[in-house]
């Protein structure tokens, strides 16, 4: 069984290899989601429920990150105090996750007592290893990343993540850590754990940035009330990024809870956006390497999307609330688009216009005429009893097609975050085969000439959706339940057991159709879309 390198490199503890730990980005709330947001939560949940239908026991870690500036700064332009704004936007967040059926087991808001918790027991153990002093420091600083700018950095002066956002020079005596000392290590690191930075291309970035010097960095804030005070001076507070990058441990209870701690670090994978990868591939493993800790087993740093051709920006208006998308179209087909039309590890775009044309093709035309189709003959010619069925051969709509063979390649492809290709394998070789398969049989035709042969077409096409279902199962949970549920599959294996490896096992109930039924047909699951011009 494959899924893409799992590394145990050196410093990593060994754990029950069946607990599978995965990571996001923890996101700002100082205002609603976006779909960029959106693109990287889904592409982690399509990786954490192949793990699940695989075997593991996955933890799935989300959060937000409130102990910033902005967060602050955004609760005093609305008057009241940065917990209960907090608390508020974490609701809101998980509404859009819960509506875009993200199936996080947790989500820690980093004003929680077990994340100040656990931030002091870690930035003493770094300030005992005499890995931080204070001193001075004057520097431009971005409000935007919440992060201290070099000049190499800047482009044309500004900051390239935020060219909108004018630099401050900000002076202060701060506490800083010492990640100049760790140079070596973290390369000798990156040789060793080759795929520890994926994809490649990040990878790359963050190897020439580190050879090329790093800097110390602030690690603390002065005359802030709003955050976690250094223990060892409390006029001090812990800045963001030293701050939010730990969440990863103490939500796991890193100070509160070690034995539980112990069985889920390191983790499997940090998923986070390309534009933060050199905090979480370089800083990161030296503040962990600093504390004596393992490090994660691996960094995803996925690309951006963007709004037709613009850059996804609440700034400048480019933002889109995924919740605009999903109350029009649903969660599978908002899922779809982003895992089909955009790879993961590079960057896409969206527009309206393009989700109609990928949804109309896709999942109106396609997937969803071919589930409609079948369950539509099976109850108009059989009465949605299909007698007999265990003893038919359900091989013959493959066609030659090795299912053996593409459930590995798609474990490979979506353990490697190559959920796009995984996607095109199955609309372009299943969903095309069981398509070819009725246009080869004509079952409708068959259904006046000889009811047995039209029946055993029938068999093969439930058997057709009984495979896609499994096989989409990670990437669009609610359609694919709603077609293992269209026929008594059950009697066989319960849905929530079903894995990648039961699409290569025949099933062999006596079938029946149990969908829900309207004029004896089933409702339409993506209703297609009237396209009215375009303004592209």
């Amino acid at each position: 069984m494959f899924f893409g390198p799992v590394l145990q490199g050196k410093g990593f503890k060994m754990r029950d290899a069946k607990n599978y730990f995965l990571t996001t980005a923890i996101d700002y709330p100082n205002s609603r989601p976006h779909i960029g947001t959106a693109f990287e939560k889904i592409g982690a949940d399509v990786q954490a429920r192949l793990r699940r239908m695989e075997g593991s026991n996955v933890h799935f870690l989300m959060g937000n990150d409130e102990n910033t500036i902005k967060v602050s700064q955004r609760a005093e332009e609305l008057g009241v105090e940065p917990k209960p704004y907090v608390d508020d936007m974490a609701r809101q967040f998980r509404e859009v996750w819960s509506a875009l059926e993200i199936s996080n087991n947790d989500f820690i808001q980093t004003s929680e007592e077990r994340h100040y918790i656990g931030c002091q027991k870690f930035i003493t153990k770094v300030n005992e290893a005499g890995d931080i002093y204070k001193k001075p420091y004057t520097g431009l600083y971005c409000n935007g990343c919440e992060a201290f700018k070099t000049e190499k950095e800047l482009v044309d002066g500004r900051c390239p993540n935020h060219p909108n956002v004018p630099l401050r020079e900000v002076e202060e005596e701060n506490y800083f850590f010492r990640l100049s000392a760790f140079r070596e290590r973290l390369l000798a690191h990156y040789e060793a754990n080759p795929d520890f930075i994926q994809p490649e291309s990040r990878r790359n970035e963050i190897v020439n940035l580190v050879e090329g010097g790093l800097q110390d960095t602030a690690i603390s804030r002065k005359g802030f009330t709003w955050g976690i005070p250094v223990p060892f001076d409390p006029e001090q507070t812990i800045y963001v990024w030293f701050d939010a990058l730990l969440n990863y441990i103490t939500a796991i209870g890193y100070g509160t809870d070690e034995a539980r701690f112990e069985s889920l670090w390191p983790a499997d994978v940090h998923v986070i956006g390309k534009d933060i990868t050199r905090f979480h591939c370089a800083l990161w493993p030296a503040m962990l390497m600093s504390a004596g800790l393992p490090l994660p087993r691996q960094v995803f740093g996925h690309g951006f999307v963007y709004n037709k051709g613009a850059k996804i920006s609440k700034s400048a208006g480019t933002a889109i609330d995924p919740m605009d998308v999903f109350r029009i179209h649903g969660a599978d087909a908002f899922r779809y688009y982003f895992m089909r039309e955009c790879p993961f590890g590079g960057d896409g775009n969206f527009s309206e216009e393009r989700f109609a044309e990928v949804y109309n093709a896709d999942l109106a035309n396609n997937l969803g005429n071919l589930f409609s189709r079948t369950i539509s003959m099976c109850v108009r010619y059989f009465d949605g009893r299909l007698e007999g069925s265990s003893s038919v051969d359900t091989t013959a709509w493959l066609a030659g097609l090795d299912l053996a063979e593409l459930v590995d390649d798609l474990r490979a492809k979506v353990g490697s975050f190559e959920y796009n290709v995984a996607l095109q394998r199955i609309w372009l070789e299943v969903l095309a085969a069981a398509n070819r398969y009725i246009d080869a049989t004509a079952p409708f035709k068959l259904a006046k000439t000889d009811l047995e042969a039209c029946k055993a077409v029938l068999v093969n096409l439930a058997e057709a959706i009984r495979v896609i279902a499994i096989l989409i199962k990670p990437f669009l949970p609610g359609t694919a339940e709603i077609f293992y549920r269209a026929f008594n599959f059950e009697e066989a294996q319960a849905w929530a057991t079903v894995g990648y490896e039961a699409a290569t096992h025949p099933s062999k109930v006596e079938l029946k159709v149990t969908a829900p039924l309207e004029a004896g047909k089933p409702k339409p699951l993506f209703p297609k879309i009237e396209l009215k011009g375009t303004d592209a």
